[in-house]
C-alpha cells in the first residue's frame, strides 16, 4: 500500500462517513501514521506504508469516523503559530480565539502581570506571556487540564505559573495589570443541536456557561476589580449571542469599554479597563 493510494482509500472513507474535508482530514492522519510532516505525502507518494504505520492510519480513520475530533488524535492544535498539546481534558483552541491575543497586544502595551482565567490547554497565558514577556499566571478547576497546560508551557519554553482554583480565587487582589478569558458560553439548552466532535468529545466544564451561557461572565465581570490594579484591562472573547449582555455588565465601575468583530463581523471580544 502507497501513501497515494492509502490517501485515496482513506479520503473515500471521510466521504462516505460525511467528514468535513476529507481529503485534509486524511492527509493529517496519515502523516500522523507514519510520523512525518504532510508534505512528505506530496514528496513522496510511492512511499510503502509498514504493517505498523498501515494499523496506526486505520485506526486513526476509526476514531475519526466514531467523531473523535482530528486533534484529540494528533494531540496536537497550532494556535498562533505554535503547537500545542490539546488531550479530551481540554477545549480545542479555535482561530476565533487569536483575537483575545491581539487585541490584548494592541490595549494592553506591555503588561508586567497577567492572568488567563480558565486556562485549558494555556494557549492564552502561554502566548502571552511568549509574546509579551510579562509575568502570567493561568488558573483553572480542573486538575487535568492544567497538567496539559503545564507541559505546552514547558515544550514552548514560556514561564507561566499554574493554580488549581474556581475562577481567580486564589489571585491576590490589586495584583494584575491584564486579565483575559475565553470562559465556557456555551447555554446548556444548545447541547442537542452541537455538533458530535463538540458535544460528545469537548469536555463539558470548558464548554457550558450555565442555563443561558452567561454565568460565568458574571462571575468574572464582578470578580476582576479586585484581582487587577488601576487601569488594568479585562479582556473577554464573546460568546455567539452574548455582546448585549456582556457588555450590560460593564457599568460605572469601568471604562473604555470596546467590543472587537471577527473576520465575519460577529462581535468576538470585549475588552474594559478599570479607571
Amino acid at each position: 500500500m502507497t501513501a497515494k493510494t492509502a490517501l485515496l482509500q482513506g479520503t473515500q472513507l471521510l466521504e462516505e462517513g460525511r467528514i468535513l474535508a476529507p481529503r485534509l482530514t486524511a492527509e493529517v492522519l496519515l502523516a500522523h501514521a507514519l510520523g512525518r510532516a504532510r508534505e512528505y505525502l506530496f514528496a513522496y507518494p510511492e512511499h510503502e506504508l509498514q504493517e505498523l504505520e498501515w494499523l496506526h492510519y486505520g485506526r486513526y480513520l476509526h476514531e475519526r469516523l466514531q467523531g473523535k475530533p482530528t486533534q484529540y488524535i494528533t494531540r496536537r492544535q497550532e494556535f498562533y503559530g505554535r503547537n500545542f498539546r490539546v488531550t479530551p481534558d481540554v477545549l480545542i483552541p479555535r482561530p476565533e480565539t487569536e483575537h483575545v491575543v491581539e487585541t490584548a497586544l494592541k490595549l494592553a502595551g506591555g503588561p508586567r502581570r497577567l492572568l488567563d482565567i480558565g486556562t485549558g490547554s494555556g494557549a492564552l497565558a502561554i502566548t502571552l506571556n511568549l509574546e509579551t514577556h510579562a509575568t502570567a499566571w493561568a488558573t483553572d478547576i480542573s486538575p487535568a487540564a492544567l497538567a496539559v497546560a503545564e507541559e505546552n508551557a514547558r515544550r514552548l519554553g514560556a514561564c507561566v505559573g499554574f493554580a488549581a482554583c474556581d475562577l481567580a480565587s486564589a489571585i491576590a487582589p490589586a495584583s494584575m495589570d491584564l486579565v483575559v478569558s475565553n470562559p465556557p458560553y456555551v447555554p446548556l439548552k444548545d447541547e442537542p443541536g452541537l455538533q458530535r466532535e463538540v458535544r460528545d468529545w469537548e469536555p463539558r466544564i470548558a464548554l457550558f456557561g450555565g442555563p443561558t451561557g452567561f454565568d460565568l461572565y458574571d462571575r468574572i465581570v464582578a470578580d476582576s476589580p479586585r484581582v487587577l490594579r488601576p487601569g488594568g484591562w479585562l479582556i473577554l472573547e464573546l460568546g455567539f449571542g452574548s455582546y448585549a449582555y456582556v457588555t450590560a455588565l460593564f457599568g460605572a465601575g469601568w471604562t473604555d469599554v470596546q467590543v472587537i468583530p471577527d473576520l465575519a463581523g460577529i462581535p468576538r471580544v470585549i475588552a474594559a479597563r478599570r479607571p
